[in-house]
């Protein structure tokens, strides 16, 4: 398999999601050292630079710990400059590890490389292969997340829940979210074909 080159700055929870992802890009991949990121002021600095310079794409595990630094980079770094690639939820546990994780699934380090080639292609990156692109003639809007039941009914948790199943996201992934991801990898069509039948 071919290495994906990516302009991007790639940021990573730990060591391990480094080095499986060596093993796919072709390109610079920084290690947040999971909570660590909240202390260091340093690091934070030297990200703010690459986002500045090269832009960001933020791939971290999709359990709770890999949302919180998700968010807090988000909310430090101008979000204009971070792409986000989301991992399926994966139940399982990793080879190195004696028990699975708390929420019981698959980290970056866990996951096959061609489900994180398709999540990192789905962001959008600048890799020089196509960007997954939806209809302009009809960009996914929060509307149409409302008509599909997503969002705004009583029931639309749960439905949402077995939608980003469907559509290989994590279960955390917010609603406001959701539409920039969904615009990244599916034309408008196809959202409305894959939300019917909840």
């Amino acid at each position: 398999m071919t290495k994906l080159k990516i302009k991007e700055a790639v940021i990573v929870e730990g060591k391990y999601d480094k080095i499986k992802l060596s093993s796919l890009i072709d390109g610079l991949i920084i290690e947040t050292h999971g909570f660590q990121i909240f202390r260091d002021k340093k690091q934070l600095s030297f990200l703010r630079k690459m986002a500045d310079t090269r832009g960001l794409l933020v791939l971290t595990d999709s359990d709770g710990a890999g949302f919180q630094i998700r968010h807090y980079l988000t909310g430090a770094i101008d979000p204009s400059k971070i792409k986000h690639a989301y991992i399926p939820d994966i139940l399982g546990k990793e080879r190195r590890k004696e028990k699975p994780s708390s929420e019981g699934k698959l980290g970056v380090e866990g996951l096959p490389v061609e489900i994180l080639r398709e999540a990192i292609l789905r962001a959008g990156v600048s890799c020089g292969e196509e960007p997954r692109a939806s209809s302009a003639v009809h960009p996914i809007t929060k509307l149409d997340l409302f008509e599909a039941g997503l969002t705004g009914r009583d029931d639309s948790a749960a439905k949402r829940r077995r939608f980003l199943t469907a559509v290989g996201l994590p279960e955390h992934l917010s609603v406001n979210s959701m539409i920039p991801v969904l615009n990244s990898m599916m034309t408008y069509e196809e959202f409305m074909d894959r939300s019917k039948g909840l």
